[in-house]
């Protein structure tokens, strides 16, 4: 199946690396560590900036530590797609990449199609409910090798909700490409269904091993070896 695009966004979890590899070692390796990194980080700017803005979230006084963290904790367990989660998870997966030897899971189909987008000259970005500095630390170490060097950016909450039709349009204009001549991968129905309201391409990866139910609202594959790109 071939599709004429300029421009492919493309979300992670579930989409280019399995849903598993978050759930069973990202997000638990965080978890274990997160109450002792706040309270080694907490007088650290960037941290407060994260406390405070999961304060506002949670609805909490800004010096209640106890209570801020305990919010961090719970919505790590509840997986909420909150940016100042986001941003803390991914400041702990640093030493889990850098340090603990742990290497970004891709699906082989995903890492072909990848170079063959970019070697066709279309310009790959990622947009996922991870922060930009998690992203960016997947992608420049993953199991086959530093990625980094495919993609021209790297979206994530900060520029709005995955399920929201205004974040694709903010995401066109400022990369500068027309919706007809942009594509979205993802697994989630709903962010296709946002995606495809800005008048974006959408393609959803339904794959087996993740449990991805196909839908017929979308164009489904279940690997990326079925979609090709041309400009």
């Amino acid at each position: 199946m071939t599709f004429r695009a300029r421009v492919a966004l493309i979300d992670i979890e579930g989409t280019v690396g399995s849903i598993a590899f978050v759930r069973d070692v990202l997000f638990p390796y965080a978890q274990e560590r997160m109450e002792g990194y706040i309270a080694t980080h907490r007088e650290e700017p960037w941290m407060r900036a994260i406390l405070d803005e999961a304060a506002r979230e949670a609805g909490l006084d800004v010096h209640d530590l106890p209570g801020i963290t305990a919010a961090l904790m719970r919505w790590a367990r509840d997986d909420v797609k909150v940016t100042p989660l986001k941003e803390l998870q991914g400041r702990i997966w640093v030493e889990g990449f850098e340090s603990s030897g742990i290497r970004g899971h891709l699906y082989d189909d995903a890492v072909d199609a990848l170079h063959r987008y970019h070697d066709a000259g279309i310009a790959l970005y990622i947009y996922s409910s991870g922060s930009i500095a998690a992203q960016k630390l997947l992608f420049g170490h993953t199991v086959a090798g530093d990625l980094l060097h495919l993609f021209r950016g790297f979206y994530d909450t900060t520029i709005g909700g995955k399920r929201e039709c205004v974040s694709y349009e903010r995401i066109l204009g400022e990369i500068g490409s027309a919706p007809n001549e942009t594509i979205f991968f993802s697994d989630n129905v709903a962010e296709l269904d946002a995606a495809r309201e800005a008048g974006i391409q959408t393609v959803q990866l339904a794959r087996p091993q993740d449990g991805t139910v196909p839908t017929t609202a979308h164009t489904s594959v279940e690997s990326f070896a079925q979609i090709d790109l041309i400009r």
